[in-house]
């Protein structure tokens, strides 16, 4: 086992209208994910923002989650960045503020060869000195780690696994073995993409980095341990129970529909960085039709 199995829960980092973290409802987030029994948290993904947040919001929004979390369930904090040097900088800052682990995605505006991608990991990880997880995500970064690169990266010291896009062919089982050949005993390979969970560990992937868990850990805890346990009627009644929610999170992208989700439970009314803007009125109702069978049939 390491640190990326199981259920990863990526919440929001909740900011007012001037951008300042709401520590007390960020840590009502993380509250949720640990009593629901998630394996770990991922604070500071792509659905915590950290892109729009400076280096000194993310020093506070860790150390406002481990106050609370107060080390019942690890932290795996996002360290990415333009340039090398600041990305080495916040690794550090997240291993001397109480992460347990790193997730690192290649961000650029210029266009990353796959030497600068190895050679930018390769100086984050030894910065960091904490295990971390290769971000694979295309449809944000642009950039796209191949099977040679992942190899390559496997061998870097603190380099423990990969998170993984869904395969556009579906064939996660295929995947899953020839990453699992050309990588190191207990180097992780994982999926993001809520809707294709179940399909991605029954597989034998080995960890859920998940969106929707930042918010409903519950109902995501249950879907995992139905997998990881062989149940597979669970499992499917589970996941068609998501199954609005994923259509939607398909449609608008995860990261809308997430601060949706947050005012409709009344977990605090959030708007997105602009400028992303929040969704409409009509698409609201939606999201709360879906949350409803979801909560109904979970």
């Amino acid at each position: 086992m390491t640190l990326f199995t199981g259920l990863s829960a990526f919440p929001l980092t909740p900011v007012d209208d001037a951008g300042r973290l709401v520590p007390d409802l960020l840590q009502r987030f993380l509250d949720r994910i640990v009593g629901a029994g998630a394996d770990s948290i991922g604070l500071l993904g792509s659905t915590g923002a950290y892109a729009y947040l400076s280096p000194e919001a993310r020093k506070r929004t860790l150390r406002a989650a481990v106050e609370v979390v107060a080390g019942r369930t690890p932290l795996v904090v996002g360290v990415g960045a333009l340039t090398t040097a600041e990305a080495e900088s916040l690794a550090r800052d997240a291993r001397e503020g109480g992460a347990d682990g790193l997730l690192l995605a290649p961000m650029s505006y210029q266009p990353l060869s796959d030497e600068e991608v190895f050679r930018h990991f390769e100086a984050v990880a030894g910065a960091g000195g904490l295990p971390l997880c290769i971000y694979n995500n295309p449809t944000t970064t642009k950039f796209t780690f191949g099977t040679d690169l992942i190899a390559r990266l496997s061998e870097v010291p603190n380099i423990a696994a990969v998170k993984m896009p869904l395969p556009a062919d579906g064939d996660f089982t295929g995947e899953v073995l020839r990453l699992r050949g050309i990588t190191p005993k207990g180097f992780a390979v994982g999926y993001s993409g809520d809707w294709g969970a179940k399909e991605a560990l029954f597989a034998g992937g080995a960890c859920w980095f998940s969106v929707v868990a930042g918010l409903l850990p519950g109902p995501a805890v249950a879907l995992t341990r139905a997998v990881q346990s062989g149940d597979i009627d669970t499992a499917e009644r589970l996941d068609r129970a998501f199954g609005p929610v994923w259509s939607l999170f398909r449609e608008f992208g995860s990261f809308r529909v997430m601060f949706s989700i947050a005012e409709i439970l009344g977990l605090g009314s959030l708007r997105p960085p602009r400028p992303i803007l929040p969704l409409a009125e009509r698409d609201l109702d939606r999201v709360a039709q879906a949350l409803d069978r979801l909560l109904d049939e979970a």
